[in-house]
């Protein structure tokens, strides 16, 4: 299998887990709080694991004039997005926003083609058909048929276009070290979020519930 491939299936496959937790986790602090809190537990983990790697802190080596295209994604990618998806789970089950997260893979698809012009294969225009028509059969089947009753998984939809975007700005600098671009992401993402719910009066967990966050969101 190719390498790209597998460690593709891999961030799917922990991204997916992890959902369920931020479920369980999502009655007991507000969802930008924990937007943050994932985030920040991401950027520290990462971060650490970069300085063992690298022996202490290196300079990033990423040029200047993809600076814009990492910030967009930050904002896109690690500030709207978690926030969108958060509020989903609130109203929102946690296999049910799992199926929906599919739409991210979709939209990222979509956008390359549209936006930055890349060829589109046959067999992943009808891939992508497939898992955008399984996930709404069952999305619906568990939601309510009511106006709120869709207000949850809009928000996950929601969620995943920012990350489609996300997606799209970081390959514009996917040269560049990938621990390095993730640790950014979190460390700032999570302290601009962190920063925002404890300004609106958000109080931080309890320490056990806490490193509980930062591990799901390190995930």
């Amino acid at each position: 299998m190719n390498r790209s491939v597998f460690f593709a299936l891999v961030a799917a496959t922990l991204f997916g887990a992890s959902t369920p937790f931020a479920k369980l986790l999502a009655g007991d602090m507000p969802p930008v709080l924990l937007a943050g809190l994932l985030y920040l537990g991401s950027g520290i983990g990462l971060t650490f694991f970069r300085i063992v790697r690298d022996a202490g802190l290196k300079p990033s080596g990423l040029p200047p004039t993809q600076w814009p295209w990492l910030l967009g994604a930050v904002l896109f990618g690690g500030v709207l997005g978690p926030v969108a998806l958060m509020f989903g789970l609130t109203s929102t089950s946690g296999s049910t926003a799992s199926l929906l997260l599919n739409l991210e893979a979709v939209l990222t698809a979509v956008m390359a083609w549209l936006v930055f012009k890349e060829n589109a294969d046959r067999r992943i225009v009808l891939g992508m058909a497939a898992i955008v028509a399984g996930g709404i059969v069952l999305a619906w089947s568990n939601q309510s048929t009511t106006l709120s009753g869709w207000r949850g998984p809009a928000l996950v939809a929601l969620a995943c276009l920012c990350w489609a975007i996300d997606n799209n700005l970081t390959r514009q600098v996917s040269a560049s070290d990938a621990v390095f671009i993730a640790a950014f992401k979190g460390l700032i993402a999570g302290a601009v979020n962190t920063a925002l719910a404890l300004g609106l009066g958000a109080q931080m967990p309890q320490l056990l519930t806490l490193l509980a966050t930062l591990l799901v969101g390190l995930l």
